[in-house]
């Protein structure tokens, strides 16, 4: 059998969607596992898609994984085990003085470039 690819198309009013091939040609009608914390992810949705071969994929996001923190369900496929894609969440508010760090050292990062890119330009001429 062929492997199951997975592509995100949007995440749209609560639900997560994507879209379900198989590598090098069609098969069955595909089984996914959705979970979160190692519980199923309820009223996963497969079904044909309309613009391709393929299989449309809908998940829709649990209430409960939607915390202070990184929070991930996990997607895969069930008949090989294999894990497909992953759908994380980064939400609260000390999570806000992560990423004003984070950007405050790319900052620092990007004039350090931007004065060795100048000094260069000026020994090479």
């Amino acid at each position: 059998m062929s492997q199951l690819t997975l592509t995100k198309t949007r995440l749209f009013e609560g639900a997560w969607e994507g879209v379900l091939r198989y590598e090098g040609g069609s098969g069955p009608e595909p089984v996914v596992d959705v979970t979160y914390r190692q519980k199923p992810v309820p009223d996963v949705a497969v079904a044909p898609h309309d613009d391709s071969d393929g299989w449309a994929l809908r998940i829709p996001i649990p209430s409960e994984s939607l915390n202070d923190g990184v929070q991930t369900l996990v997607i895969s496929d069930r008949a090989s085990g294999e894990r497909l894609d992953t759908i994380t969440f980064i939400a609260g508010e000390a999570l806000a003085d992560d990423i004003r760090a984070e950007i405050d050292l790319l900052r620092a990062e990007l004039d350090m470039l931007k004065r060795a890119f100048r000094r260069h330009c000026v020994e090479t001429m």
